[in-house]
């Protein structure tokens, strides 16, 4: 799994949209100025989440972009597919199953990073983007005061 800028700028882009409803159409120059994303870069995305049926495109004096889905049946894996994002951990060790000479060691080593893949994708699977948006996370049971967040 390579989490990379592709879907952390997807997904700032999106909340950003979601945060300001689909009453208004928003222009990416807009959001590239708000969140500091190249426009460049977020055209590259936006062409990907078009394809991808997570936003709709409007052209003309009063265009720009909605939200085509609602926030709320939006899972993060969704988006984060859609912008190419590799969501298998595993997927980097895959070699070693198909290596002869893999050690026993190899093979324990390979499944514990299957494990961590499956709970990263389960996480991110049952999250939705109105969850983000809406500031409606859940803290961790392990380390509740992990992440703590002000929207001063």
């Amino acid at each position: 799994m390579k989490l990379n800028t592709q879907g952390r700028y997807a997904l700032i882009a999106l909340v950003d949209l979601t945060r300001r409803g689909n009453k208004e159409r928003v222009s990416l120059s807009d959001i590239a100025s708000k969140q500091n994303i190249s426009l460049p870069y977020l055209e590259q995305l936006f062409v990907k989440l078009r394809k991808a049926g997570i936003v709709k495109s409007f052209r003309g004096s009063s265009g720009g972009y909605v939200i085509s889905r609602e926030p709320d049946t939006l899972r993060i894996t969704d988006i984060l597919k859609a912008v190419d994002q590799d969501l298998d951990l595993a997927a980097e060790n895959k070699y070693i199953e198909d290596k002869k000479s893999a050690t026993k060691e190899e093979n324990l080593a390979s499944k514990m990073w299957e494990q961590l893949s499956a709970n990263i994708y389960v996480f991110l699977h049952q999250m939705r983007l109105s969850d983000i948006a809406n500031d409606q996370l859940n803290p961790c049971p392990a380390v509740p005061n992990f992440v703590s967040f002000s929207d001063s």
